[in-house]
């Protein structure tokens, strides 16, 4: 049985518990917050966890195995490293943390004490991911030309870290773990609407080898909720769309063909079928938070490892440089 605490128990934090707290093989020992209200929520919903609004306590408890850390991004180096030193698995939500020298110090740690550090990219739990990687390795799609992505809603907006900070990272994690490479350069631009040097919408452009072109959109301050991912090869295109409920991906057989026709070149146009091939339902978070208790028990990396975050931090990192600088191309730091 993996001995379980946690801190942080705000709007997410409450839905990590809530899959912790339940996921197979794992107790919740502790949950920890400064703001009392939470507490007395957790205590409401689960009498059984223990409650404290004092952390300090937690990284030397021999009752605790694992910590899973759900506070704000600013904390998460620095929680995860006490609680790495202090021989903890963890489970920190994204990003890792806001520098790659610190999500770097993480990783050593975790792999010098062979403790289980995993990053919560939610997505790469998804089961219309999985499939939609499967799809693009298989080669159904032809070469993949392009890709672009919106993560949209009216709200929730944050007081501290930006709309790319606070979402891109869902879709940067998905777009390098479809691409299965990382993009050589980044630009980004954004403004600030609702309050000053927090920018609400953020418009991002990722470019990888192969000439592969990955736009991304992300906002807090928009009439419609979107989570929408399309792919375009050179044989057919690919859409995931997370609000759908059923039919959550769809492969469009389209596309454009060139042809020589009395010594001209001439563009002809598929029309094919459209496939919506079958997607397990499963709550991502679920499947996230039983892969985290997994990875401890069999000892093995989890698929959003250290070097996972560090990967993502590297992308967000020269987004926040080219956002700050007004859209200029920022080559991607190497680790």
């Amino acid at each position: 049985m993996i001995r379980l605490g946690q801190i942080g128990a705000g709007i997410w934090g409450s839905n990590l518990l809530r899959n912790f707290a339940c996921a197979k093989g794992a107790k919740m020992v502790v949950c920890c917050d400064k703001d009392g209200r939470k507490l007395e929520r957790v205590r409401s919903l689960y009498p059984e966890i223990e409650i404290t609004t004092d952390d300090t306590t937690l990284y030397k408890r021999p009752d605790i195995d694992a910590l899973i850390i759900a506070t704000p991004p600013s904390t998460h180096g620095e929680l995860a490293r006490l609680a790495l030193e202090n021989g903890k698995h963890v489970f920190v939500e994204k990003p890792v943390a806001l520098k790659i020298e610190d999500a770097v110090k993480i990783r050593d740690i975790a792999e010098k004490k062979k403790l289980v550090l995993m990053v919560g990219h939610l997505l790469l739990h998804h089961p219309a991911v999985k499939a939609l990687k499967k799809i693009v390795d298989s080669g159904e799609l032809g070469k993949v030309f392009y890709m672009y992505s919106a993560r949209l809603n009216l709200g929730q907006v944050r007081l501290e870290e930006n709309a790319l900070w606070s979402l891109a990272p869902h879709d940067i994690s998905v777009a390098l773990y479809l691409l299965g490479t990382m993009p050589a350069e980044v630009t980004a631009w954004g403004k600030s609407y609702l309050q000053p040097d927090v920018e609400d919408v953020i418009f991002m452009s990722l470019k990888f080898s192969g000439d592969i072109i990955y736009n991304v959109q992300v906002s807090w301050l928009d009439p419609h909720k979107i989570r929408k991912f399309t792919i375009v090869g050179s044989k057919k295109m690919a859409v995931f769309d997370d609000m759908e409920k059923k039919e959550k991906i769809k492969i469009y057989d389209k596309g454009v063909e060139k042809i020589d026709y009395n010594a001209e070149k001439v563009f002809t146009y598929r029309e094919g079928e459209v496939h919506a091939p079958a997607v397990g339902l499963e709550e991502p978070l679920k499947i996230e938070c039983e892969h985290f208790i997994e990875s401890i028990k069999e000892g093995h990396k989890p698929i959003t490892d250290g070097n996972n975050g560090i990967d993502v931090l590297r992308v967000l990192e020269a987004a926040q440089e080219s956002l700050k600088n007004g859209g200029i191309p920022v080559k991607v730091k190497k680790v």
